[in-house]
Parts: structure tokens; sequence; C-alpha cells
């Protein structure tokens, strides 16, 4: 690792912010440094690209204008806001952090990355972007373009998915954030890591800190940042049904509080391909699985639809969910869980894999 001076550190810090005043992204939450805001945005970019969040960002704040009107939200509404952002605990720890905040904290944020670690759903990450934009404190923001961006100026080896990386990274950009301009430094770090040093077809030539590049400088930009093969996801089966009333609603069944997909609506979901299986196995299944009884009396026909189904990958589990039909006589009661609803509902919670098989669903049903 390349360990610079005071002076090259100077002349670092005022090639990165004056690039950034001249070119930095004209982003929605960068026109003021109020917490939630940069909260807001900086939970929305999780896993998820600037250009889909924004939308979303905007919606957002046209619904809940301040934390406080946001504290008072019901966590369904919030839910289905956030639906097709993925990773539904997100949406469940704004909501919880709202809460604290106006709830227990009249309305105040703590003010470092230490404090905000104590919020719901707050890691290091965050906890550093809110603690340097919104309350100026020298702390970094540490994500991908973080890891990109500095283990190729300083040539650090360290495996970026390592238990050690975090604290190797912050005790190497610590010294390099300047005490008056902290959260545009950060910034100013994304916005480099999402263009001249990119993961994919950098540009380091024309960087406005190619000369401290030392990966570029030496030609191995491609070796940087260091990190180990990820795990493949677990593949794993299941099978929709849409049970299918004669007034053409089907079952909508809330999950369960824990696990993936936690209180989003779906189908039910059965464990493996059913594709072959009969009505008796289906509905035993049914039962065991979701509580949901079904009179074999009741259902008229069991039709697989489509062939090979969905596939919906995880972080760690790729799903792939294959739909069965049971067209039924009649109405049967449901549990607490379950509602009968259209297909087009509008009222619930959907995750993406949910908007998927219905997608597929309305393709491949027959007329």
């Amino acid at each position: 690792m390349i360990h610079w001076d005071d002076a090259t550190i100077d002349r670092f810090q005022r090639a990165l912010l004056t690039w950034y005043d001249a070119h930095g992204r004209d982003l929605p939450w960068r026109r003021d440094h109020d917490p939630y805001h940069v909260w807001l945005s900086e939970v929305m970019l999780q896993q998820t690209g600037v250009s889909t969040v924004i939308p979303y960002y905007e919606k957002w704040l046209a619904h809940w204008p301040t934390i406080a009107e946001l504290a008072a939200a019901d966590e369904d509404a919030v839910l289905k806001e956030w639906a097709g952002l993925g990773y539904y605990s997100r949406a469940r720890n704004l909501l919880k952090t709202a809460r604290v905040i106006t709830n227990e904290r009249g309305g105040q944020w703590p003010q470092d990355a230490a404090g905000l670690k104590q919020l719901p759903g707050i890691g290091d990450y965050v906890a550093g972007a809110v603690a340097s934009i919104a309350f100026s404190q020298p702390v970094p923001a540490i994500d991908g373009n973080a890891y990109r961006v500095f283990s190729r100026l300083l040539l650090i080896d360290t495996d970026i998915r390592s238990s050690a990386a975090k604290k190797v990274f912050n005790d190497a950009i610590t010294p390099l954030i300047p005490a008056d301009r902290p959260g545009d430094f950060n910034q100013a770090v994304m916005d480099l890591g999402s263009s001249y040093m990119r993961a994919k077809d950098p540009d380091s030539a024309h960087s406005p800190v190619a000369a401290f590049d030392a990966a570029y400088q030496q030609g191995v930009t491609d070796q940087y940042p260091v990190k180990a093969p990820k795990k493949k996801p677990v593949a794993k089966a299941y099978t929709a049904l849409a049970l299918l009333a004669p007034d053409g609603q089907v079952v909508w069944q809330q999950r369960p509080p824990r696990g993936l997909l936690a209180d989003l609506w779906t189908w039910p979901l059965l464990t493996g391909d059913q594709q072959g299986a009969s009505a008796p196995e289906l509905i035993q299944q049914l039962a065991d699985e979701h509580g949901i009884i079904l009179d074999p009396a009741l259902v008229l026909r069991v039709q697989p639809v489509g062939g090979n189904g969905v596939v919906h990958v995880f972080t760690h589990q790729r799903w792939t969910i294959t739909v069965v039909q049971l067209t039924l006589a009649d109405v049967p009661p449901l549990p607490a869980n379950a509602r009968w609803l259209p297909l087009t509902q509008q009222e619930l919670a959907l995750p993406t894999m949910q908007r998927k098989v219905s997608a597929y669903y309305n393709r491949n049903k027959a007329e």
C-alpha cells in the first residue's frame, strides 16, 4: 500500500474537489444537506442505480416530505411505495428510524457516525455518508466506489470481501479527508467511482486524479480492487398457485415477518416444482405450508401454466418459480394472512418476484 505525504494529500484534495465543483452530478438529494434527504437517498442507493432511484426518491418525498410525516405512515403504505427496489428490510428500517428520531429523540439526529449506527438499519457506509454530508464530520463513506477508487490510487491489495477490508480502507482514507469539505469529498469519490474509475471500461487516462492513480501508472488497473469470487446463489424451486375463484379473483397471501420477502404479498408458494402434482397433493401441501384448507370437491381443474417458469435471483438464492392454476367452483374461507383480490389489484405491497410471476401468468394462461 502506498502512503502519501501531506503535500501529496493536499494536491489530491484540490484536484478531486476542483473537478467535483465543476462536474459533480446534479442529483435531487444534493440540493441541500438535510439529514432526512441524505439518509433516504443513501438507503435507496444501496444495491440500486441512480437512474432508478431518482423517481422513487421524488415520489417518496411527495408522500412524506418530512421525517415526522414518514414516522406517522402505515407500514403497508411504506412497503408499497418501496415496491420494486428490493431488500424490503431497508424500507422497514426507514420507518423504524423515522419513528425513533421523531418519537424518541424529538426530531434530533445523532451527528456523528457512532450515534447514527445505533439507529435501525444504519451501517458503516450510510452512517459515514450522513455524518459527513449532513453534519460535516470528517469520516469516510466506504462503498463499492470507495473500495475501487482507493484500492487503485493506493494499491491496496486487501480482499474487499474480507473481514479486514473495512478497517484497512477506513485507516487509509480517513487521513485524506479535508476537514472543511468531508461531504463533498465523499460525494466526489462516489462520482469518480461511477465515471472515470468505474468497474468496467474505466477511463483512467482522463481521470482528474490520474496523476495519483498508482494502478493506472503501473498498468495494473484491472487487478484492483482485489476480491474473492462470489459464492454461487443456492438454487431453490417453488410453485406459485393461482387459486382462481369464479369471479376471477385469486388468493393473495402475506409472507411471514422474517426471511426473504418478509411481510410482502404473493400467491401461495409451494416448495418444489409441483407442475405434475395431482389436486389432492397440491391441496395437502397448501394446507401444510400455508394453512389454507381447500375442499377437493371445489377444484374444477388443475392446470400448469406455461413451461419453465420465472427465475428470480436474490443475493444468496436463485428461485425458479413455476405456476399452477387451480380453478375453483366456489370461494373457500382463508386464514387471516390471506385475501381474495383481483389479479390486477393495486392495494398490496408486491415484491418484484410476484410481479414477474403475475406477468408470466398473464402471458401464458389459457383463455
